[in-house]
């Protein structure tokens, strides 16, 4: 089984989509089907950014917590 995309390959991924639109070598009966990988490849950034968000929230609720405990000692 294959292993879950992860941010990087989603995002190289698009930006290839994207220049080949922007290049004009997708075909208009291709259009659609590219137009739809690209809103999945999107999904899963805005998801693996939404996760890496609340990581680093979490780190920096938790030195937080650890140096009010310190000032308090």
């Amino acid at each position: 089984m294959k292993e879950p995309m992860n941010y990087t390959e989603a995002f190289e991924e698009l930006q290839q989509i994207v220049t080949e639109i922007e290049q004009g070598e997708i075909s208009v009966d291709l259009l659609s089907e590219k137009v739809k990988r690209a809103a999945v490849l999107i999904g899963i950034c805005k998801k693996k950014l939404r996760a890496t968000e609340l990581d680093v929230h979490n780190i920096l609720s938790e030195i937080d917590r650890e140096d009010s405990e310190h000032v308090q000692q």
